[in-house]
């Protein structure tokens, strides 16, 4: 896949993250976090996503922004499953810039979870379209609509694009006809753990609907 090209404040929070996955973060309160973006945040959705990726039958995933995540390791589930394991997958490929982890390509499905409230708003277009590109039937994405704990090395917090679902899903919108085929699961958090999804969706569908109304 071709290197995205960021804007220049894009680019600075690349290298302010990558310094975060190496040397820890402070946060809000005042603690550090010495082992960054080690939390599977998608674990906690693990029994629901299952049910979907067995409905589209997804056998490869992109991990797109996987933090330090790992498919391959055991636990993921209380039965100590791989998470690749647990999804029966084929493969589960990685994209993680902040650790030079670069595996995109053409997958059934690409996971992104806690990513995009991380991305310079200038951005996001050009970052949702690559995600589109490496998805074959289904993109699921995961965004917090809330401020983080963790903080920037500049002093400014992590959630740097904080937007309300409804924003995230009139982006995606926009974006999304250009890849009328790929459905879309949009899954919105207001704050840690209280979240609320979108019915899955796809941009084709509305050019065969009786109606010229969407939602």
């Amino acid at each position: 896949m071709e290197r995205l090209v960021l804007s220049n404040k894009g680019i600075q929070l690349i290298e302010m993250y990558k310094q975060m996955a190496k040397e820890g973060y402070d946060t809000r309160r005042g603690d550090r976090v010495d082992d960054a973006f080690r939390d599977f945040e998608l674990r906690y959705y693990r029994s629901k996503l299952r049910q979907i990726l067995n409905e589209y039958s997804i056998a490869t995933v992109l991990d797109y922004g996987c933090g330090g995540s790992d498919w391959e390791t055991s636990g993921f589930d209380k039965s100590g499953r791989s998470a690749k394991e647990y999804f029966k997958l084929e493969n589960a490929y990685q994209y993680e810039p902040a650790r030079n982890i670069d595996e995109r390509q053409k997958v059934d499905c690409v996971i992104s979870f806690d990513v995009l409230e991380h991305i310079f708003i200038a951005d996001v277009p050009l970052v949702l379209r690559d995600m589109f590109s490496c998805a074959k039937k289904l993109l699921v994405l995961n965004v917090a609509c809330y401020p983080a704990a963790a903080k920037l090395p500049n002093g400014d917090n992590a959630h740097v694009t904080v937007r309300s679902p409804a924003w995230w899903k009139g982006m995606l919108d926009c974006i999304s006809v250009e890849y009328p085929k790929v459905n879309i699961l949009l899954i919105c958090s207001k704050s840690w753990r209280n979240s609320s999804a979108v019915p899955i969706w796809q941009a084709d569908n509305w050019q065969h609907n009786n109606s010229f109304i969407t939602y």
